[in-house]
């Protein structure tokens, strides 16, 4: 058997109320962070070509997805009481971040150069902004 003794009952009450009030109300900033860190994560997938690496390119020298940087520069964070997102509205977008045909017809094949994706690092590190934020909200 767990016993568990609270010696001031009023400072426990006063934090659950807090924790409570930050749920109900004031998500903003705490998505604000999470939108935030997402769009630094997706910064560094460029910077780095990618995490993993992604594929060469074929007909030219430089780094894929940044021949005008349009598709890098982009990159938006949007965010509410209760939503953290981060896209692009760039059309062909999603055809170099999941592959597939393109072009006239569909002959040419585009691999897949995903983008928009996290890595572990990348979601424990949202994993510590969702901590810190309910530090924060019982302190």
């Amino acid at each position: 058997m767990i016993e568990v003794q609270i010696d001031n009952l009023f400072v426990v009450q006063n934090q659950i109320e807090r924790l409570g009030r930050g749920l109900d109300d004031n998500r903003y900033l705490l998505m604000k962070k999470l939108a935030g860190t997402m769009n630094h994560a997706v910064r560094q997938n460029f910077r780095q070509s990618g995490r993993p690496k992604w594929l060469g390119i074929e007909y030219r020298n430089g780094k894929p997805l940044i021949d005008t940087g349009a598709l890098r520069d982009n990159i938006n964070q949007a965010y509410d009481n209760d939503t953290a997102l981060v896209g692009t509205n760039i059309v062909y977008a999603a055809i170099h971040n999941f592959g597939g045909m393109a072009g006239r017809n569909r002959k040419v094949r585009i691999p897949a150069r995903p983008f928009l994706v996290l890595t572990n690092e990348d979601k424990q590190d949202l994993m510590d902004d969702v901590q810190d934020y309910f530090r924060q909200l019982i302190s």
